[in-house]
């Protein structure tokens, strides 16, 4: 009988943290071992092998191609050995799980969620993050992000959990002080507020005579998230393009008023939970989009 090797787990679990975290030094602090720890226990797991797997440099490592094959072989029996443990123990979905969301989203729909979440889960801890930056998953060691708008091709798995329409607006003040526009090229005389991260758009779609052109738009106040844009709209410091789930309360109370409906292309802001492939969603992850899936479905808000 071949003689079982104890501490294999153990290698594939340091292995696959080096990969996700990109090194070394980060593993070892996630893993409160030593660099050299690792980098032993990794160089063990080689020789074992008789292959190489990583390629060092003093800036990354990088793997090979029978590092790669193994890294996609150990996502899949580590995560197979996570869901043996949770059948054992009853099923009960344990550990850490981090979600990042956009500023809004999160605290509109998110975080309201959360209590429920906790409640079918105790054994759970959820970590929340909220930010308008499009954090990498891996460098943030995130479980599960819910995005905005288009998503760039990447490694990442997406599930699609709703949509929103846009609307234009602006606030009463706003617009007694500076005037409404009638027509889309009007908006080159106002100020337009805008994000100070790349997005795809070079301006705002409108529709005019049956044709989708971009609005080219300009302002004097950027800015990094869509609340912040949200309250500088109220204050009257210029007209946005926004989420209508965003806006929804403003636009019904009368504290912002919609502009250009005749020229809306009725375009949609899809709404993504995305999280890393490469093998089995882990439980607590499919079990908080299965969760949010479901709360989305009854919001007026979304499509």
């Amino acid at each position: 009988m071949p003689r079982v090797v104890m501490e294999r787990s153990g290698e594939m679990e340091v292995f696959t943290r080096v990969v996700r975290e990109g090194g070394f030094s980060a593993a070892a602090r996630s893993l409160d071992l030593t660099p050299s720890a690792v980098s032993k226990l990794v160089a063990r797991l080689e020789k074992r092998l008789g292959t190489r797997l990583l390629v060092r440099t003093t800036r990354a490592v990088t793997l090979t191609e029978e590092g790669q094959a193994y890294y996609r072989a150990a996502l899949r029996i580590l995560q197979d050995m996570v869901e043996a443990e949770q059948t054992a123990s009853g099923g009960a979905i344990r550990g850490l799980l981090s979600i990042n969301a956009s500023l809004p989203f999160g605290r509109m729909f998110v975080a309201p969620v959360i209590p429920s979440f906790l409640a079918k889960h105790p054994e759970l801890t959820v970590s929340l993050s909220f930010t308008d930056d499009v954090v990498s998953l891996l460098a943030q060691r995130a479980d599960v992000a819910i995005r905005m708008g288009k998503l760039p091709d990447s490694a990442l798995v997406a599930r699609r959990l709703g949509q929103s329409k846009r609307v234009v607006c602006a606030a009463p003040s706003y617009l007694e002080r500076r005037g409404t526009p009638k027509a889309p090229s009007d908006l080159q005389r106002h100020d337009c507020l805008m994000f100070n991260f790349r997005r795809s758009d070079v301006g705002w779609p409108m529709e005019i005579d049956g044709r989708l052109v971009e609005q080219q738009v300009a302002g004097h106040l950027l800015v990094n998230n869509g609340e912040t844009l949200r309250q500088m709209v109220l204050a009257g410091a210029g007209i946005a393009r926004l989420g209508r789930f965003h806006v929804a309360d403003d636009l019904a109370r009368g504290d912002l008023v919609p502009l250009l409906e005749a020229f809306n292309p009725g375009d949609l802001e899809l709404i993504h939970a995305v999280y890393v492939g490469g093998g089995p969603v882990p439980p607590r992850v499919r079990a908080f989009i299965d969760h949010m899936a479901a709360e989305l479905a009854t919001s007026p808000l979304l499509e």
